[in-house]
């Protein structure tokens, strides 16, 4: 009687060919899931924005998170960039005095927790996410988006 199935060796190497191909086109791999990508950047920003907050908090001075639409980049001096996939469509509401021009922007974050407020939408055709500021409270909240 023989025995069916696989090795443990057999099964090693077609994980190790998977995970090869994987890594060797990310790009298609985003692709083919776009909305697990809008996600990720999604998570991401409101996680940039709460580590700016905390950073505001722990060192006592204002923190700017800058938003570069353009280049589809969010700037929090002394942490490395955010880049957010071109794919998406970014868009940013802050207040008028924290617009640098009318494709970068600020929100602020004061040291006692509080910011100037705003928020961010990441789509794709019509849906995608927002992540909103609360100006009083400083926090950030993570949500669906639909245009209207």
């Amino acid at each position: 009687m023989s025995a069916r199935g696989f090795t443990l060796v057999e099964l090693l190497v077609v994980m190790a060919i998977a995970a090869l191909m994987m890594s060797a086109v990310p790009g298609l791999y985003s692709a083919a899931f776009p909305g697990l990508e809008m996600k990720s950047a999604a998570r991401r920003t409101a996680s940039t924005l709460r580590l700016a907050r905390e950073t505001a908090i722990r060192q006592g001075e204002d923190k700017l998170l800058i938003v570069d639409l353009d280049a589809h980049r969010l700037i929090l001096e002394g942490y490395r960039n955010l880049s957010l996939p071109k794919r998406l469509s970014i868009k940013l509401e802050a207040a008028n005095s924290e617009m640098i021009d009318d494709r970068r922007g600020v929100i602020r974050f004061f040291p006692d927790g509080s910011s100037t407020g705003g928020r961010i939408v990441l789509s794709r055709d019509g849906h995608g996410y927002q992540i909103g500021v609360t100006w009083l409270t400083g926090r950030i909240e993570l949500d669906t988006w639909s245009a209207q």
